[in-house]
């Protein structure tokens, strides 16, 4: 992941958001690129975020939500994974390149705003 496009991710995920989130970007390991919590954001949400592009950027799957469709909730193999909506992969064709954590806000919200971030950024 260049950090010019996590930085374009972070910058996308915190003009749109309709409330205060945290917005974590990683590398393919699951290293964190570019983070950034938003003013009003709960402390929880930092953690949340970056559990979530961990997950989406080391899982085989391309989403926490695949994931827990996948697996389900019980057989985390991974301490810190996590199954909650707002982790989304990255991809350059077909190579995983990184991921997006989003969270402070629904699941389904979280989940949207990276994904359309990572389109965003492409």
């Amino acid at each position: 992941m260049q950090l010019n496009r996590a930085l374009a991710i972070v910058d996308h995920v915190v003009a749109n958001a309709p409330g205060p989130v945290s917005v974590f970007v990683a590398d393919d390991h699951g290293e964190i690129v570019a983070a950034v919590t938003m003013d009003g954001a709960a402390p929880d949400t930092r953690l949340n975020a970056e559990r979530k592009a961990y997950t989406a950027a080391r899982s085989d799957a391309p989403s926490t939500r695949a994931l827990a469709e996948k697996i389900g909730e019980a057989a985390s193999f991974d301490p810190f994974f996590t199954f909650f909506l707002g982790g989304v992969a990255v991809f350059d064709g077909d190579r995983k390149i990184g991921a997006v954590g989003v969270s402070g806000l629904p699941g389904e919200v979280d989940e949207q705003l990276a994904l359309g971030a990572i389109e965003r950024s492409a």
